[in-house]
């Protein structure tokens, strides 16, 4: 897997980021690992997009169907993706942005080295710890509906789980899960796991199935990094556990719950959690990564995999559309009442970095956007918005990391700081 990315434009892999710890800017990673192979054209398939969003646009130009001419921060922003993917090394990269009627897509490289299409606007691909902001909705509802409250203890809802080698579940509350002031260790770190299922032992692990628990245990094999509350580390082991409280809560997967209150409201149709199925739904590109195999030059395609060693901190699938659409709808105040939306960008507990679920960066223009990032194995995005929701931009490669902050902030800075 690879890292996962946080606040302050942390990089995080979708579980968890396999790597040493990054700033808080890297919130985001996690790295499946499949143990059913099925088919990669078909597996987790959806249903189509609606057509508006579904034809690809061109680097500058306007999506079909929307209004406005020329953009006038089209050319600086496509000049942004192209220094996205030469950072990243990746064969290609692509970003999506929306400031209200008008939507823009730029894309460089390739979205599959065997050929000469670029990523396309409608493309399924792999979210990583994005997936983390959706749970993290879930669990605001429950708590705004109260079936559950942030201060429950951990051993209230999944009592026995959380113990040994100086974890405990009686001190650990929901409210450290979802800000990553729990102190867990986090499971991708594992050297046996970040080895099978981001490093050489990919191609041998790429179809293997891990449990929820199986990923808990592997993270209490390991002392924590400080006493519950008492410090801030991004650690994937704080959704997966979330994910396992949404189902005792609610009495369905955290993913059932998820499409229920989420996905099927705010109708997005390019939007699955494919669970141990190891292909993407269509259209998509392919995932590459020179840490499971290959070089920076020639990395491995390991577009399928099992992503259940992501589970719910970054097995989702999504698209451009859908990513906007949801953070629009969840800033604008769709998704949760104004406390729990206020709650949701409360960084005091971990010093500006990590909010519940989201994480901001202020820019040099001084405006500050809100958002999340993933990182799993072949894929990188992060998708971010003003406080509002009003502009929201998303962006992407094709492979498991940027590796560059300085070329993201470029490219945040050219969308968001720009003057129309």
């Amino acid at each position: 897997m690879a890292a996962v990315v946080g606040c302050a434009a942390p990089t995080a892999r979708y579980g968890a980021d396999a790597r040493p710890e990054r700033s808080a800017e890297d919130p985001d990673r996690t790295g499946p690992d499949r143990t059913d192979p099925g088919r990669a054209e078909d597996a987790g398939r959806t249903a189509p997009e609606p057509p508006a969003e579904a034809a690809p646009g061109r680097s500058g130009e306007p999506a079909p169907g929307r209004p406005g001419g020329p953009d006038p921060g089209a050319g600086p922003v496509a000049e942004a993706v192209a220094g996205l993917a030469d950072a990243a090394r990746a064969p290609g990269a692509a970003a999506y942005a929306r400031d209200g009627g008008r939507v823009w897509f730029a894309a460089s490289g390739v979205a599959d080295r065997r050929e000469t299409r670029p990523i396309g606007r409608a493309d399924r691909f792999r979210a990583g710890s994005v997936t983390k902001t959706f749970v993290a909705t879930v669990v605001l509802q429950l708590h705004a509906e109260g079936a559950l409250r942030l201060s429950d203890p951990v051993e209230r809802h999944l009592p026995g789980l959380v113990r040994g080698r100086g974890n405990d579940g009686t001190r650990v509350t929901l409210r450290q899960l979802l800000t990553h002031t729990s102190g867990l260790y986090d499971y991708v770190r594992d050297p046996r796991l970040a080895e099978e299922s981001f490093g050489r032992g990919f191609p041998e692990h790429r179809y293997a199935t891990r449990s929820p628990r199986e990923l808990v245990r592997t993270a209490l094999r390991h002392r924590p990094y400080f006493p519950p509350g008492r410090g801030y580390f991004y650690s994937n082991t704080d959704y997966i556990l979330l994910g396992l409280v949404v189902e005792r809560v609610t009495g369905r997967p955290y993913a059932r719950a998820v499409e229920e209150r989420v996905i099927r409201p705010l109708r997005l149709t390019g939007t699955s959690f494919p669970g141990t199925r190891s292909g993407l739904p269509r259209p998509h590109g392919r995932g590459y990564s020179a840490a499971a195999g290959g070089s920076p030059d020639r990395p491995m395609d390991v577009t399928e995999l099992n992503p259940s060693t992501a589970g719910a901190a970054g097995e989702m699938i999504s698209t451009f559309g859908d990513l906007s659409r949801f953070l629009r709808a969840l800033l604008g105040g769709e998704l949760l009442p104004d406390a729990e939306l206020r709650l949701m960008r409360d960084t005091s507990g971990t010093r500006g970095r990590y909010g519940y679920g989201l994480f901001p960066e202020r820019l040099p223009c001084g405006v500050t956007v809100w958002g999340h990032n993933g990182s799993i194995s072949g894929s990188y995005v992060r998708i971010t918005a003003t406080a509002g929701g009003g502009r929201v931009l998303g962006y992407r490669v094709n492979t498991d990391e940027v590796g560059d902050a300085a070329a993201e902030r470029r490219l945040l800075t050219a969308e968001f700081c720009r003057r129309d």
